[in-house]
């Protein structure tokens, strides 16, 4: 269903509050005309930022006239989304999930960010990088992009995912290069691959999942993994996948409102473990909020 509403007012607190006040079901669409001035003096970003927050997207605008264009925002279903999945099994994230149809690389504030902390860690310069849920193989894709051809495969990359069609699908994408392997493992139990130790550690939302112990498997990876002198990059989502939409701000237990006291309470104890090791540690992003840490000393 459409609602057809006319703006009454270009002062933000009376769109906010208009928006606030809408009751609408999923799919329904919210149409509102404005000047094209006043989308000129607000600027698109704002009004993506308005769809956002009310779970919504905003569709292609359309022309009205010479002086006024339609904005149309359209409810998002929160129905639709891998979060809500009561999949239990290690296919909640396989081929046939929504989550698989996801490619993040795609939101260009995640690709920027995570280019910009694999450039951090200088990844042209390591030897074996070790991927903490891996998936798909994207995280991988983006190095080679970023370092050619002859420069990827002069490193090994180990790909690491509990869920087996994934890392069928990930072998299959890069059967080409040898130096490329993927293992279906339980990250719990990762001493089991005999893996030894890399030189970068990367992990994109996957560490904070409910059956690993965050703090114990962190302390692990650096203790157990990481080369001396080795690098790492965590990526903490701090947003929701709704009907395929990048939606900023997690949501948190018992509350209807994104909360980011889990999220930052994640990224603090792995700076200041990783301070107190002599590691120089920057936290950036957005959506993805990148924790990105190189040794003190080393140059680049």
């Amino acid at each position: 269903m459409t609602q057809i509403q006319k703006c009454a007012s270009r002062d933000a607190y009376a769109i906010l509050s208009f928006f606030k006040e809408s009751r609408c079901d999923d799919g329904d669409v919210i149409e509102l005309e404005f000047l094209d001035t006043d989308i000129e003096y607000f600027g698109y970003k704002t009004f993506v930022d308005l769809a956002q927050l009310f779970i919504m997207k905003l569709l292609t605008p359309l022309k009205k006239d010479e002086t006024t264009t339609v904005l149309r925002f359209q409810k998002l279903s929160q129905k639709s989304s891998f979060h809500n999945s009561d999949d239990a099994s290690s296919e909640k994230y396989g081929v046939q999930s929504p989550f698989f149809a996801i490619d993040k690389t795609k939101e260009f504030s995640f690709l920027y960010h995570y280019q910009k902390s694999l450039e951090f860690v200088d990844v042209k310069s390591k030897k074996r990088v070790l991927n903490l849920g891996i998936n798909r193989g994207d995280e991988f894709l983006v190095i080679k992009e970023m370092l050619g051809c002859n420069a990827f495969e002069a490193i090994e990359f180990v790909g690491i995912d509990y869920s087996a069609s994934a890392i069928e699908y990930a072998k299959e994408a890069f059967g080409a290069d040898k130096n490329v392997s993927f293992f279906c493992h339980d990250i719990n139990k990762l001493e089991e691959l005999n893996l030894g130790r890399f030189d970068l550690i990367i992990s994109i939302g996957t560490l904070q999942s409910s059956n690993i112990e965050f703090n114990a498997t962190f302390m692990s990876l650096y203790q157990n993994f990481l080369d001396s002198g080795g690098a790492i990059v965590l990526g903490f989502p701090n947003c929701r996948w709704i009907e395929g939409e990048m939606i900023y701000g997690a949501k948190a237990p018992n509350y209807p409102f994104s909360e980011l006291s889990l999220v930052l309470k994640d990224i603090h104890f792995c700076k200041k473990y990783l301070q107190q090791k002599k590691y120089r540690v920057v936290v950036t992003g957005k959506e993805y909020l990148f924790l990105s840490a190189r040794k003190i000393g080393l140059s680049l």
